[in-house]
């Protein structure tokens, strides 16, 4: 199986998706509907933090396992669990941006009204909950990297080929046959 990495580039549309949609649930929530969706509870920063944290553990143990020599590994690796730890990388970093950007966005509207006690609260949990999810979009790049297979030394490797290469063995393609 073969799943190309995710150019880190592709987190800047999301945050700014993120950033555009939470500044404007922001600033038209509150004009036309009567009800703030601004904030964070602080729950939601901590299952961030959470997340983050599982996200890594489990890519670190994938990175181990493929770089330990074959010889030495103890004990078996589910190939499955390596799976859900590279998709789970691939997802943290797209989402970790986008969040990162719908509480920025909210920043933005909330930081005209930071002298009240109410939307200093909301700044405050924004702000912490935007780090946060920025952290979790660097782990997120960062568990895609340790993700992925050390170079495989197979029968194209240069060192392998030319060791290979030495013995004078004519393919059965090539024969000329009379």
């Amino acid at each position: 199986m073969r799943a190309p990495r995710i150019a880190w580039w592709y987190d800047v549309p999301g945050l700014a998706v993120g950033l555009g949609a939470g500044a404007a649930v922001a600033y038209f929530g509150e004009g036309f509907a009567g009800v703030s969706l601004i904030g964070a509870p602080w729950i939601v920063s901590a299952l961030l933090v959470v997340l983050g944290v599982v996200v890594l553990t489990l890519a670190l143990q994938v990175h181990r396992y493929a770089t330990t020599d074959p010889r030495k590994r103890t004990a078996f690796f589910d190939p499955l669990r390596a799976v859900y730890a590279l998709v789970l990388s691939k997802a943290l970093a797209i989402a970790g941006a986008t969040l990162a950007g719908w509480y920025g966005g909210q920043i933005l509207v909330v930081i005209t009204h930071a002298e009240a006690p109410y939307y200093t609260t909301v700044l405050i949990e924004c702000a912490v909950t935007a780090v946060i999810c920025l952290i979790d979009m660097v782990i997120g790049i960062i568990g895609e990297w340790l993700c992925q297979l050390p170079p495989d030394e197979g029968a194209e490797h240069p060192r392998v080929a030319g060791i290979s290469g030495r013995r004078s063995v004519t393919p059965a393609a090539t024969r000329v046959r009379h």
